[in-house]
């Protein structure tokens, strides 16, 4: 078969006649995707060489544009199979991505690598004030600098061949870390067998397990899965203290099963990212990372979460003694445990708020959320959300909007896919399966949200809680900084900026779920359409900080153990030992464990997006809570002003500015930190 004949069968290669060039995943099969990444990958290598192999003088026409222009075919394939890969995954798919994660970490290394191009891109960095670039090329050729020094292109040979396998095992690894998790939560199912199982249990969440049941080939039981939205609702309701242990050691443990144990993958993991930072002439894998961010060290990070670890411990220890307070006056002679505490919080928040989650969540539907977040992207930007049942998509469950701008002029297509099902993996994420660039024309993105929100039953609406319907609404601001992007160059467009810095449109993002405009238009009960009453509005506002210790306890942990993986000298060759150990040192609450625990870590370990960056959901806090200031400020949540200046410094502005930069320019000053611990309620804490 010729390759012309390839790439016509192949849907992946050949042109996509959709709406809005989207992929056309109903042709799409398994089969597919090796093909079509061996096509993509060999042409990508001849753009390389061409460029490298270049007679000409070096330019940033001829160099860092025609980088930018390369790998297009590749990208394409790429978007659409680690979308799948996370999204709707199967063991045939797993099997393809366990050939091409070190395929293409390969790739991209020896691409880095190439000393040919290398010297064509140190050239131009190294007469960049000569060149009449614009601060956007400027901006481009500095990334690109950047990237090939971080990747070891200044290395003598055998430097380069070892981080060179390195790289390549570290990619292996992450995509069995991540495999592990999936396996471990598909296998997973706490089966409820009749009234006493479900003591407790709201009606909705019964729904939602039955309808988890049913999916697993369980009709008439229930059944608890280990997603967020599944097992944490379970914690909090069931009356059965026996159940809550077994669901939590169960979530807890994923990843150190007999057959997907991760720790061994830890152990090796860290230890060969220690030794990729020497190599590069870095004392940590933590200095190597930090150093291309906002805080630059591991000790200005270390910092930060330590200045808001002791006023959290404090409050947490405060709110165990409430909840152990609870338990004696139950009865209970037992020492309040992790299993417990959702749940007598749960009672503690009713007791000191009059506020029942049961009774909150009638009045969070999903329908109603999706609107609500639309409808702040409305009033902030322009932007107008129109459902499209033509654009075709990987499941059943998975929407599509067209998105346009106060102009009409089209901004991007945004795919929602919010229901937890076994092929998808845990958590809440953004990707972008076409980045925007306006480079040789104008590309808009397509943009996709993913959640694992509880289905309800057939014919009811699924009812979120209200940190269900935080997410939703952290996840769109991802989506909107992604969508909003306006740059001729995908290297520094939509999320691709400081790690840092790339969760302050999200965090900021959620502030207007608990605006009471928005709460009284869009919080309507599913039953009635009546508004939430204004008493329990109220109340749900008063309790904004309620369990703040707990919940800071939880994250904070994390991102402390994240740095000491990663610091100098670290010695993981026992993850458990080690995390024990780390978390000794700190103090950690007894009945508090870690909001990821290592074996599970998979912002960390499972490819390595945040590995000693988890710091930085916090560190971008900052931004968000003295951020939102300048609505409060302006004495309206929609000031104009203050949203053009959001857009136009935040949103759409990508990497175009070092981020201290832009922050002071949407904001008009740097923030100021107290604005964190009073969001949280730890100021009277500290």
């Amino acid at each position: 078969m010729s390759s012309e004949t390839q790439t016509a069968a192949n849907p992946l290669l050949a042109e996509w006649n959709t709406p809005f060039g989207s992929p056309p995943w109903e042709r799409i099969s398994v089969a597919h995707f090796r093909p079509a990444f061996d096509a993509a990958l060999a042409e990508h290598l001849r753009e390389i060489e061409a460029i490298a192999g270049d007679p000409a003088e070096p330019s940033f026409d001829n160099t860092v544009a025609a980088l930018e222009r390369s790998g297009r075919a590749l990208r394409r394939v790429a978007g659409v199979f680690f979308n799948l890969t996370s999204a709707h995954s199967s063991d045939e798919l797993q099997a393809v991505e366990r050939e091409v994660a070190p395929l293409l970490a390969r790739h991209h290394n020896a691409i880095q690598q190439n000393p040919a191009l290398f010297r064509r891109v140190d050239s131009l960095f190294a007469r960049r004030g000569e060149l009449g670039l614009t601060p956007e090329q400027e901006r481009v050729l500095e990334r690109y600098h950047l990237g090939f020094t971080r990747a070891g292109a200044g290395l003598e040979d055998g430097a380069k061949r070892r981080l060179a396998e390195i790289v390549e095992r570290l990619a292996t690894l992450g995509t069995a870390f991540g495999q592990n998790v999936l396996a471990d939560e598909k296998a997973y199912a706490l089966v409820l067998d009749g009234e006493a199982d479900l003591a407790g249990l709201p009606q909705e969440l019964r729904d939602a397990a039955a309808a988890a049941a049913a999916e697993r080939g369980l009709p008439g039981k229930h059944a608890i899965t280990l997603g967020r939205s599944s097992v944490e609702p379970f914690l909090q309701f069931s009356t059965r203290r026996d159940l809550r242990e077994t669901a939590f050691k169960a979530w807890i443990a994923r990843g150190e099963g007999a057959a997907s144990d991760n720790r061994p993958i830890i152990a090796e993991t860290v230890a060969l990212r220690a030794e990729q930072a020497r190599l590069l002439g870095y004392p940590s894998y933590a200095h190597f990372r930090l150093a291309d961010t906002m805080a630059k060290t591991p000790e200005a990070a270390r910092d930060l979460l330590h200045s808001v670890w002791r006023p959290a411990r404090a409050r947490a220890l405060r709110e165990q003694e409430k909840l152990q307070a609870l338990v004696a006056a139950e009865g209970g002679n037992f020492e309040i445990a992790a299993w417990d505490w959702r749940y007598y919080a749960e009672q503690q928040r009713k007791r000191e708020f009059d506020l029942d989650e049961s009774e909150l969540k009638p009045y969070l539907q999903l329908e109603r959320m999706i609107a609500a977040a639309f409808d702040v992207a409305h009033r902030l930007f322009g932007l107008s959300f129109t459902e499209r049942r033509d654009v075709p998509a990987w499941h059943p469950d998975v929407r599509t909007w067209e998105v346009t701008g106060p102009d009409g002029r089209l901004v991007g297509l945004f795919y929602g896919d919010y229901f937890a099902r076994p092929s998808k993996r845990s958590g809440a994420w953004m990707e972008a399966i076409r980045e925007q660039e306006n480079l040789d024309g104008e590309v808009r993105p397509i943009v996709v949200n993913v959640m694992n929100f509880a289905k309800a039953a057939e014919g009811a609406p699924s009812l979120l809680s209200f940190d269900d319907a935080r997410t939703l609404f952290h996840e769109f601001g991802h989506a909107l900084h992604g969508l909003m992007s306006d740059l001729s160059y995908r290297t520094i467009a939509g999320t691709n900026v400081a790690l840092d810095f790339v969760e302050f449109p999200s965090q900021l993002y959620e502030h207007w779920l608990e605006r009471p405009e928005i709460l009284r238009r869009h919080a309507l009960h599913y039953r009635t359409g009546e508004p939430m009453p204004e008493a329990l509005l109220q109340r749900v506002l008063a309790a904004r900080t309620f369990n703040q210790g707990f919940a800071t306890a939880e994250y904070v942990a994390s991102a402390l153990v994240d740095l000491d993986f990663h610091a100098a000298g670290a010695d993981a060759s026992d993850p458990a030992a080690f995390e024990l150990a780390a978390l000794d040192r700190i103090g950690m609450p007894s009945a508090i464990v870690m909001r990821h625990r290592p074996p599970h870590f998979q912002h960390v370990f499972a490819g390595g997006g945040y590995a000693a960056g988890y710091y930085s959901y916090l560190w971008s806090e900052v931004l968000d809570a003295d951020g939102f200031g300048a609505f409060e400020e302006a004495g309206d949540v929609f000031d104009p002003a203050t949203a053009q200046r959001l857009a136009e410094f935040v949103y759409s502005a990508g990497y175009r500015r070092d981020p201290a930069e832009a922050y002071r320019a949407f904001r008009g000053r740097p923030p100021e930190p107290e604005a964190l611990l009073k969001k949280r309620g730890l100021d009277e804490a500290a």
